[in-house]
């Protein structure tokens, strides 16, 4: 017998109304954006990134490449936090698709080495 997990990405996938979808991921709005349109992508089952599939993973991969392709943000920043040391602070696993746009932040350089203060200028080691 399967043990339940309460989890809110799996409710989510009952309730929320998906952006984008496949047969094994679905991607919805972050309830807390980053950005407007800043969306979750995760695999309809519930799995960590140690126990996601090739087949997960590239299905979660394909629906990241789509918004990429398809939104109308002038950038996006793909992020994956994969364990609370790394700020996991859900056990799904999850890919963040945030829309960037020009003028959004002073400097964008460095883009997602700016989650540790003072690494995201790489030009100036």
């Amino acid at each position: 017998m399967s043990e339940l997990v309460e989890c809110p990405f799996c409710d989510a996938i009952g309730i929320a109304s998906p952006v984008l979808s496949n047969r094994l991921a679905v991607a919805f709005l972050d309830s807390y954006p980053v950005t407007p349109g800043h969306l979750l992508v995760i695999p309809r089952r519930h799995a960590t990134w140690r126990c996601v599939s090739n087949e997960e993973r590239d299905a979660m991969l394909s629906l990241v490449g789509e918004r990429c392709l398809t939104g109308s943000a002038d950038g996006y920043n793909v992020g994956v936090n994969m364990g609370s040391a790394a700020g996991q602070t859900i056990e799904h696993a999850h890919v963040h698709v945030i829309p960037r746009r020009h003028g959004d932040v002073d400097d964008p350089s460095g883009g997602i080495r700016g989650v540790i203060p003072g690494k995201a200028d790489w030009r100036a080691r």
